[in-house]
């Protein structure tokens, strides 16, 4: 099968809420020599990026989004496996989790996926996660980057409310911090003093790994 054909297909297994379809095509993409990253950057993250947007014009309902998400997982465990197993070097620690208040996760899953693929190891603390548990956590495994994300204008404040724990605990200095979200720009991420913001999962990438490159 051309890796055309595998990443349109992982594409509609995600489309089409299909588990069955997603897990056979991420196996058969390995079992081709296929290069997992491209397969989950260009097909799966694709067709979750797709649900999303659709999800947001009112197309499709919440269950289906979880559904899709759930399928994404599935597919994601199978090409992060192979990943782990040909990595050697890692390149540093991100922390990642969803702000106190927000159960919003599909998003941060794609960033987790990708962030994965470069080589650097992630903590992801899941969602609804509480600026003192961040921070403990981030201690305790000693990472580089804390990053957050916050898809409700009501949870955003709870990244600035990091950046000043982390400024009062005296903090700030040890980690490098990076936003993301739907209401999160460029400009909040300079208002409240984050090192970082990714508009999207690739730029995520991007910007991580610029950051542990300046450390």
């Amino acid at each position: 099968m051309s890796l055309e054909v595998i990443l349109q297909e992982a594409y509609d297994a995600i489309l089409k809420c299909d588990n069955n379809k997603a897990v056979a095509i991420a196996k058969q993409a390995l079992d081709e020599g296929y290069d997992p990253v491209e397969v989950l950057s260009k097909g799966f993250s694709e067709g979750i990026r797709k649900m999303g947007d659709l999800f947001g014009r009112g197309e499709v309902f919440l269950p289906e989004l979880i559904l899709s998400a759930e399928v994404m997982k599935e597919a994601t465990a199978i090409l992060d496996a192979a990943l782990q197993a040909e990595e050697t070097q890692k390149k540093g620690k991100m922390l990642i989790a969803t702000v106190e208040g927000d159960v919003h996760d599909i998003g941060k899953g794609i960033v987790v996926s990708l962030v994965k693929t470069q080589g650097i190891e992630v903590i992801d603390l899941g969602r609804e996660v509480s600026v003192s548990t961040i921070i403990e956590k981030a201690v305790e495994y000693d990472v580089d980057i804390i990053g957050t994300s916050a898809l409700l204008t009501t949870t955003i404040t709870e990244q600035k409310k990091l950046e000043d724990t982390l400024r009062k605990e005296g903090l700030r200095d040890r980690f490098k911090t990076m936003v993301g979200g739907a209401p999160c720009t460029q400009r909040w991420a300079d208002r409240i003093g984050a090192d970082a913001y990714g508009e999207d999962a690739a730029e995520a990438v991007s910007k991580a790994l610029a950051l542990l490159a300046a450390k």
